[in-house]
């Protein structure tokens, strides 16, 4: 089974249905998400998580803040609460370009219709607004697909493929990006072994990959973060593939905090690093990582551990949530376009272009 991460309910006077990621593997809870509000807390507290379900969500959450709006409204206070919601989920997460993306892509679909139709009535524009946060899913889906089918072929019979945090179905609307090479491997019949790095501090790997693993048949190892060289160093990894939140225009990617210190050990010991990830995560406005924002997260988040303090009152801490593997420890990227090999900013500018 591979798990559907979110889906909207309804029409336009519908609202956004999430799995409550943060109650996973213990509980399976959805969380109804019918005003902006919800949708921003569901963001921020990582209810909703994952580059490209935070962007599919975030479309969805324009939805929503349209529904504020009455048939007395005129255009300008449309655009105008259309803009502000944008401008709001846009404040949830600072790394994941997706969100950028899908609110910047919902926004200007509104404004072209708008332009075109000015004396349509509200019902028209809405219908439009949902009908572009559709495509995105939609399109997101498919783009899940092929990064799948194209980087099966990274996975032979028999490997151990170490991964980090959660790329899988639980991270996007389709069945995942760094997760999906191994679902479509598998529905090819080849046998391979996953190790899931736990991921501290809040656990992706442990609670959300593993489970997600488990629940489609495919053979799942948890270890602990600070195992992943010995692990290489006693031959069981072939090939180490992440997801991204954003990727620079010279291949520098941002993914969950500890990738970088996986592309360094998989560096040493000769071991192929692939990021998979759709076009919509390459921000070529970026020049390189340098440049991309590092969201910084709560304390609490490394001083306790579920509900227990681990850590003195009062101790500093430092909690970034992503940091940047350079674009040199890359071996390839995989996208819904194809395969990126040595990404550098030639080689993924014309790889953009198609």
């Amino acid at each position: 089974m591979i798990a559907q991460t979110l889906k909207w309910v309804g029409d336009v006077n519908g609202f956004l249905e999430l799995i409550d990621q943060r109650r996973l593997p213990g509980e399976f809870v959805k969380l109804q998400c019918r005003n902006t509000e919800q949708l921003y807390e569901a963001i921020k507290t990582l209810a909703v998580r994952g580059a490209p379900a935070i962007g599919v969500s975030a479309a969805y959450g324009v939805v929503l803040g349209m529904q504020k709006l009455t048939e007395a409204d005129n255009v300008e206070r449309r655009l105008e609460v259309l803009a502000k919601s944008c401008k709001y989920l846009a404040l949830s997460r600072p790394t994941a370009i997706n969100l950028f993306w899908a609110l910047d892509r919902v926004r200007k679909s509104a404004e072209e219709f708008v332009a075109g139709k000015p004396d349509a009535k509200l019902p028209a524009l809405r219908e439009a607004v949902l009908t572009e946060a559709n495509a995105i899913y939609q399109e997101d889906v498919e783009m899940c697909r092929r990064i799948g089918e194209n980087g099966e072929k990274f996975i032979k019979p028999g490997a151990g493929i170490l991964t980090h945090c959660n790329a899988g179905a639980l991270a996007t609307a389709g069945q995942g990006t760094a997760l999906s090479p191994m679902f479509e491997a598998h529905k090819k019949g080849r046998k391979f072994k996953v190790y899931s790095d736990e991921t501290r501090p809040l656990l992706q790997g442990a609670r959300l990959t593993a489970w997600e693993l488990k629940q489609a048949g495919i053979e799942v190892v948890v270890i602990c973060d600070n195992m992943a060289g010995c692990v290489m160093k006693q031959g069981h990894i072939n090939a180490v593939i992440t997801g991204a939140d954003r990727i620079a225009a010279n291949g520098d990617t941002a993914n969950k905090i500890g990738t970088y210190s996986l592309s360094i050990l998989a560096r040493e010991h000769g071991i192929p690093f692939y990021i998979a990830a759709p076009s919509s995560t390459f921000d070529l406005s970026i020049k390189s990582g340098d440049e991309i924002p590092i969201e910084q997260r709560a304390d609490e988040e490394v001083t306790t551990f579920g509900k227990t303090q681990i850590a003195p009152d009062g101790v500093k801490v430092y909690n970034p949530a992503f940091d940047v593997t350079d674009a040199s420890n890359i071996t390839a990227i995989i996208t819904e376009k194809g395969i990126i090999e040595n990404p550098c900013t030639d080689s993924i500018s014309k790889h953009l272009r198609f």
